[in-house]
Parts: structure tokens; C-alpha cells; sequence
């Protein structure tokens, strides 16, 4: 077989063109009987001739030229072959194996575009090689190249299914994490990952005072630059900030990054590359990623990058919507429990108002005078302005608990999803659905909104509670008519286990539970409010397939 054929079938038979390389060599240096030879290839990033395979020559031996040096590196500079017959006549030829007289080289292309590198061989004899041996090896290397280009491409093609696979899978990732140090060590493993650099880290920015601190940092040992807040004009992501694109740098060891503070001070650490973080215009921080090497970030890597930093601010936002979440959460719970106080408050005021307004009756009934110096006089005095000071507490209890004023025209639809987006990380985390079907038109009612707002959430927690391995929730509104007055209806359905039979009549008193260290409240808060509002709440039917109460509230009049 034919050099030429041999050379043309490393396409089909290899998927790596480092493997290639070596191969592709020793085809060339068999069939031209070489004495010794070498691919180099031009490095980008240090404009120099590396060579990547070598046969004959020692390891030891500098094997770099710059573009123009040597026969090798005139041959690539120029794109032109080049035969020195006699090395010691020729002022280009630059000593590398003491025992080689005759030297050939030819560019190395992978397509009409200039040099990507170039093929030199030597023989020890003057006179070794001629013109018809330099033009066959010119044909060898045009073919090595077409392999090569074939092979690079597939590899690239590969390097881009991982980063697509590697940001399809951060993106799923990201979008779970909830809390925001856990988001911060996610963004950071993922960016590092995906342009498989040495380190990453997430800078926070806090625009009060135009500053950024670390949020987190994912590497392979390396020092981590200070803590605590950085001024941004001290910091060399300002740029990736301030520009709202991706910045990379070459070289972060060169001198004039030396006074920057936001680097990690490691000198293993060389090339950067910094795209922001932002979320509808808002500036949240900066994603860095570092490589060990000198290296030009492509677009490819650039737009992969900032993909990914697109998917962490959004992420980003909804944990802090999250928080916020869980704040207003916890706040209704502190409400929730305020308002069942004010609610066992006026409960209790009212039974105390009874007997206390028979003590008073009876004892203005008593008629008791007794002599001026008597103690009891005193006594009598005494007890007549306790009761009238009980009675004014009482009276306040009670005018407290009435809040009149404060009933706003507003549909049930509002309530209702409203009530569902407070609980919507709640129910995503107990793996409950919930599902609202709403009437054709609005249901309008004259409500207290944020009583309503803890009645139903009261009655979404018992229903989750009933379901602690998950299941579903639909709420269902329709209009009804009770008597000749039209009201909403609202169905609220679970597919838990029910209620016991047992206390199912009686499943709104106060302080009833069926469950181990409830309080009984939450049902009995829920009967209240809505009967506040001139409405009722039934258990409309409950069995081990689910539970279904159904809230009935007048419609608000034209």
C-alpha cells in the first residue's frame, strides 16, 4: 500500500489527531527513508512551532522554532517548501542532531488557508534528498492535513456534545437549588466543568457601595483570593460588570494584573475568562473562569459561558424569590397564630362577659350600707370598681375582635392563587400537586383578603398534612345559590386518608385533632373567618380516597 493510501485511511481508523500525528510520521519517515523528522504545529497562543511528534531526535532537544527560524520555520512563515541539499551551505539551518547534512520541509495545511504547521526530515548524507522527493513529500503532508482537519473537527464536534450535555445538565441542576451558597458551589463546579479549566469563582456584586466579595470558589487547589468585600475599582472583573459581556484575559500573570485584588494569587493560574450575571437589567455578580495554561478564549467558549451564567442569574432570582417566599411564609404563620390568639381572646371575653355581668347584678342587688368605718364598706367599694374594670377589659376584648372597616371588594380567583403561590415551594417539596379550576367569570365578594388568605392556607395545610407521601389538591369554584342569595363556591379536594369517622361531625370544634400533635385549631380558625363573612364551610365527603370540604360565600351586591 501507498504511503498516500495509508496516510488517507488514519481518517477512518482513528478518532484522536494526537494519535494521529506520530502515525502520520512514521508513514512519511518509512517511505522518504528518513533519518530523522518532525511534526510541528503552530501554537496560537505562544505564536511559536511546537512539535508534536518527532522520530530520531532526542527529547531533550529544543524542538520550538519561531515562525522564520530555521528550515522548518521559513517553510511555515513563507507557506513554501523548502530542500537545503547541504545544511552547512545553507545560513537557515539551525543545529538540532549534529549528524544531518540534508534537510526538506514542507508546510502542513488543513485546507488553502496558511500554515498550520510543518513536515521536516533529515537524512546524514549531503545530497540526500532532491526536488521529486520534496514535492512527493509535499503531497504526503497535504494529505496528513486533510486527515488532521477531518479529525480536529470530529474532536471538536465531540468537545461540543460534552459542553452541550455538560450545560443541559447544570442548567437542570441549577434550576433545584434553593438555597444560594448551594446555587453559588453548583454555578462554580458547572463552569469549571464545562470548559474544563483549573478553578471557577462566583463573585457577588452589591451595588450600595460599587463593591463584589466571593460567593464561591470550586478548584484544584489553589489559594483563594481575600475574603470579604473587594472596591470594584481594584477588582479585574469590573470589566465583565461594567461592559455587560464576557471579557477574557491571556495572561492574568503579567504585570499589569498584579495590583488587582479579586485574582486568586496562585501562579499555576494564567488565562480568565469573566462573563456577568444580571437578571432583567440588575447587575447580580460575575462567573470567572481560570485555565493553567495561556490560552485565547473562542466565541464557542465565550457564549458557552455566558449560557451558563444566564441559567445561574435566573436561578439565582428564584431562590431569592424563594426566600422571600419563605419569609411571607413564616410571617402568616406568625399571623396565623396572633389571630388565633385575638380569636380564643374574644372567645373567652364573651363567656366571661355573662357571669360577669350576673356578679354585677347581683351585687348592686345586695343592697349591703354599712357604717362609715366599717372595712367592709371598704370592701363593697373595692369589688364594685373591679367589676366595672372587668367589664371595660371585657368590652375592649371584644371591640377589638370586631375590625370593622377593613372589607375590600375582591374575586375568589385572587384569593386563591394568591394562597397557592405562598405554597408553592411547600407543595413542590411535599411532591403534592395542586390544581385550581376557576369559574367562567370572576367571583367577586366583600372580604377581609387576608383572612380569607389564612382560611384557605389553614385548610391547604390540613390537606397537605393528609397526604404525607404526596398526592393532589384541586380547588374547584363555581357559583350557587343558598336560599335566594347567589354565593361563591369553593371545593377543596385531597387525596389523602381521610377523616376519622369517629369525629368527622364534629371536625370544626376547637381544640379537636386527629392527628398527633396538632392543636385543632386550624378548622376551627376556618369555620370562624368564613362565618365572619356570612359563609359556611361543610365536609362535603371524606373516605380513604380523599376529602372534600366545600366553602360557601355570598357574592359581593352590584
Amino acid at each position: 500500500m501507498s504511503a498516500l493510501l495509508e496516510i488517507s485511511f488514519l481518517a477512518t481508523r482513528l478518532d484522536d489527531a494526537n494519535e494521529a500525528l506520530p502515525r502520520i510520521l512514521k508513514i512519511i519517515e518509512l517511505d522518504l527513508g528518513a533519518h530523522s523528522g518532525a511534526i510541528a504545529l503552530l501554537n496560537p497562543d505562544t505564536g511559536r512551532l511546537e512539535t508534536e511528534a518527532q522520530v530520531g531526535l532526542l527529547p531533550s532537544d529544543d524542538l520550538s522554532f519561531i515562525p522564520g527560524q530555521g528550515i522548518p520555520g521559513w517553510a511555515a512563515f513563507h507557506g513554501k517548501a523548502v530542500l537545503a541539499p547541504d545544511v552547512a551551505t545553507d545560513s537557515r539551518y539551525r543545529v538540532i542532531r549534529p549528524e544531518v547534512r540534508c534537510q526538506m520541509a514542507v508546510p502542513l495545511r488543513t485546507g488553502d488557508t496558511h500554515a498550520i504547521g510543518v513536515i521536516s526530515l533529515d537524512r546524514d548524507e549531503p545530497g540526500a534528498y532532491a526536488e521529486p522527493d520534496l514535492a512527493h513529500l509535499q503531497e504526503l503532508a497535504d494529505e496528513a492535513g486533510r486527515v488532521l482537519n477531518r479529525l480536529w473537527e470530529i474532536g471538536h464536534l465531540r468537545g461540543k456534545a460534552r459542553q452541550l450535555e455538560t450545560l443541559l445538565t447544570a442548567g437542570q441542576s441549577l434550576v433545584g437549588k434553593l438555597e444560594e451558597q448551594e446555587l453559588f458551589d453548583t454555578l462554580t463546579r458547572d463552569a469549571r466543568q464545562l470548559i474544563q479549566g483549573r478553578a471557577a469563582a462566583l463573585y457577588i456584586y452589591n451595588s450600595e457601595n460599587d463593591t463584589v466579595s466571593l460567593g464561591s470558589i470550586t478548584s484544584l487547589s489553589i489559594a483563594a483570593p481575600p475574603g470579604g468585600e473587594m472596591p470594584m475599582s481594584s477588582c479585574l472583573v469590573a470589566s465583565a460588570l461594567h461592559t455587560q459581556k464576557a471579557v477574557s484575559f491571556s495572561n492574568i500573570l503579567s504585570p499589569d494584573y498584579q495590583d488587582l485584588i479579586d485574582v486568586p494569587r496562585d501562579p499555576s493560574l494564567r488565562s480568565m475568562l469573566a462573563v456577568p450575571l444580571s437578571y432583567e437589567g440588575e447587575s447580580l455578580g460575575v462567573l470567572a473562569v481560570f485555565l493553567d495554561r495561556v490560552h485565547r478564549f473562542d466565541n464557542d467558549e465565550k457564549r458557552l459561558c455566558a449560557a451558563l451564567a444566564s441559567l445561574g442569574a435566573v436561578a439565582w432570582q428564584n431562590a431569592r424569590l424563594y426566600a422571600r417566599v419563605f419569609r411571607s411564609e413564616e410571617s402568616l404563620r406568625k399571623n396565623e397564630r396572633l389571630t388565633t390568639l385575638g380569636l380564643l381572646a374574644a372567645e373567652i371575653a364573651h363567656e366571661i362577659r355573662n357571669p360577669l355581668t350576673v356578679l354585677k347584678l347581683l351585687h348592686g342587688g345586695l343592697g349591703l350600707d354599712f357604717a362609715e368605718g366599717d372595712p367592709r364598706r371598704t370592701d363593697m367599694r373595692v369589688i364594685a370598681e373591679k367589676l366595672d374594670q372587668l367589664e371595660a377589659i371585657v368590652t375592649r376584648v371584644l371591640s377589638f375582635g370586631q375590625s370593622p372597616g377593613l372589607h375590600t371588594r375582591i374575586a375568589l380567583d385572587d384569593i386563591v392563587e394568591d394562597t397557592l403561590v405562598l405554597l408553592r415551594l411547600k407543595l413542590a417539596q411535599s411532591k403534592i400537586s395542586a390544581r385550581f379550576e376557576p369559574p367562567p367569570a370572576p367571583l367577586m365578594l366583600d372580604a377581609h383578603k387576608g383572612q380569607l388568605h389564612q382560611a384557605l392556607l389553614n385548610l391547604l395545610l390540613n390537606a397537605m398534612q393528609a397526604m404525607p407521601d404526596g398526592g393532589e389538591i384541586v380547588l374547584s369554584a363555581s357559583q350557587g345559590m343558598r336560599g335566594d342569595h347567589h354565593v361563591a363556591v369553593l371545593d377543596v379536594a385531597d387525596t389523602g386518608g381521610g377523616v376519622p369517622e369517629g369525629i368527622q361531625s364534629r371536625i370544626f370544634d376547637s381544640f379537636l385533632s386527629g392527628r398527633p400533635g396538632g392543636t385543632g385549631l386550624g378548622l376551627a380558625i376556618v369555620k370562624r373567618v368564613v362565618q365572619s363573612h356570612h359563609g359556611d364551610i361543610e365536609l362535603l365527603s371524606s373516605s380513604d380516597a380523599g376529602t372534600t370540604f366545600r366553602i360557601t360565600i355570598p357574592l359581593a351586591r352590584n
